[in-house]
């Protein structure tokens, strides 16, 4: 009979003791401030089309040669195009005017609009004009001028008693050499011809000008060098100063 009294209070005792202890962790959770609960962002995965196979300059765009991939960052580059129906979804035609490797964003100043045709004048800026210099193995720099690059172009004009080298225009965009316009040919350097630049209508009748009454020479720039550079009058006297 004991023993039973003494195993009951002993059970109520336990009890008591494991209720106690719950409401104090209980009083505790409550006084302690709220956690917050960090939610995962998914991101925004968006599309961008870019090349499927090389592309050069005339490539007729189509689905075979392009495609879509995720693009995971927050905006898609200037020009870019999200969907393929942006760029083929027309009966009529875009091709490339600039040269593009696989996976290589397609842009729009890299193909033509629907319906335009690869010319060189699907190249031309707003309000830029196209025109050509005759060149020679010297003053064509070799071969070694190809579409993309920029030049300075440089008239040496002789005169009876004298004769002087200045610099006309600086960092001229090369459109075209002879009649090649893709800026990644895989030819070799070959002695041109003709140089076809991009200048404004002004600079384009200096050009004209300047040829009819002396030699056009050009210079190849770095294409890390974008700003005009000082220059000055080059004449006999001054290359023995």
């Amino acid at each position: 009979m004991r023993l039973s009294l003494v195993f009951t209070m002993s059970t109520a005792l336990g009890f008591a003791v494991l209720s106690g202890y719950m409401a104090l962790h209980w009083l505790e959770q409550q006084r302690r401030p709220p956690q917050a609960v960090a939610v995962k962002k998914k991101a925004m995965t968006k599309t961008i089309v870019v090349a499927a196979d090389r592309l050069r300059y005339g490539t007729e765009l189509s689905k075979r040669n392009l495609r879509e991939i995720d693009w995971h960052a927050p905006t898609l580059p200037e020009g870019a195009f999200s969907k393929l129906s942006e760029i083929v979804g027309s009966a009529e035609k875009r091709y490339a005017i600039s040269s593009m490797e696989p996976n290589e964003p397609v842009l729009k100043w890299k193909v033509t609009g629907p319906g335009q045709r690869p010319s060189l004048s699907a190249l031309l800026s707003p309000g830029m004009k196209a025109v050509t210099i005759r060149v020679n193995d010297v003053n064509g720099i070799a071969g070694f001028v190809l579409p993309g690059d920029r030049v300075d172009i440089m008239l040496t004009r002789k005169a009876s008693k004298s004769a002087f080298t200045e610099v006309l225009l600086q960092g001229v965009r090369v459109l075209g050499v002879d009649q090649i316009a893709d800026e990644r040919t895989d030819k070799k350097a070959v002695v041109a011809k003709s140089v076809t630049v991009e200048v404004h209508t002004e600079d384009a009748q200096r050009i004209v000008l300047a040829s009819t009454i002396g030699n056009l020479s050009l210079a190849l720039r770095s294409p890390e060098t974008s700003e005009a550079e000082p220059a000055i009058r080059m004449t006999p006297a001054s290359l023995v100063d």
